[in-house]
């Protein structure tokens, strides 16, 4: 017996399926891809500094309001999902980033993870509105810094953009580049960079950066296009 209530019923249902299998494509389509689902640090992996003066029993970076808050303490948080594998060399990066006053934090690109201290490889995108440090926002840190006044206002979201193609490397802070570098065929950051030999292109996850005590940062809508 034919039931019109329950045939509408059934194509209503159809239609809504249909819409959320056409909203990854659609994505899909456009290159972008979500490194942080919003709920919780699946796909990212923490460190802690052994220096018993920056250790604390608190998690440094935890998921509020559907954010990375970046809490007080010295850490690293590495991307270890599978996006790419993991593995990016030529890219587009985007996220949001809210700063606290005095807060001090960063992105890392070509890095990899471990188990304690800074980063030994890679570069640092650096955050920070008011912190003490005269590196600010949207510099690529001690290779093409932003010096004293910053592109950011503390406790207000801005887009943090950085392209790398080849050697090629921008930084972009609400649409506005304010760090645009080439890396030299002959450089060697052993000699240019004292104690960052390993600051150099080549091929890495991504990692945020946990840095002063008392300092509070937050991220979400974190994702990547890889490139050619």
């Amino acid at each position: 017996m034919y039931n019109a209530g329950l045939m509408k019923k059934a194509i209503c249902t159809l239609l809504a399926l249909s819409s959320l299998l056409a909203a990854p494509a659609l994505k899909a389509e456009d290159g972008w891809v979500s490194l942080f689902n919003g709920k919780d640090l699946t796909g990212w992996k923490s460190n802690w500094d052994t220096d018993e003066k920056n250790a604390s029993k608190a998690e440094v970076f935890t998921v509020e309001n559907g954010e990375i808050k970046v809490g007080s303490g010295r850490a690293h948080l590495f991307y270890v999902g599978d996006v790419n594998g993991a593995k990016f060399k030529n890219f587009e990066f985007k996220a949001k980033v809210k700063t606290t006053p005095g807060s001090n934090s960063g992105i890392y690109f070509h890095t990899a993870w471990e188990p304690n201290n800074w980063p030994s490889k890679g570069f640092e995108c650096q955050v920070n509105t008011t912190h003490t440090d005269i590196k600010k926002t949207g510099g690529l840190y001690a290779v093409k810094d932003v010096l004293n006044v910053a592109p950011s206002v503390d406790n207000e979201w801005f887009d943090y953009d950085i392209k790398v193609e080849g050697k090629h490397v921008v930084i972009s802070i609400n649409g506005k580049v304010t760090s645009d570098w080439t890396q030299p065929d002959d450089w060697d950051p052993s000699k240019s960079l004292k104690g960052m030999p390993g600051r150099k292109l080549g091929e890495g996850t991504f990692a945020i950066q946990g840095h002063d005590p008392k300092s509070v940062t937050y991220y979400k809508d974190i994702a990547v296009k890889v490139l050619p």
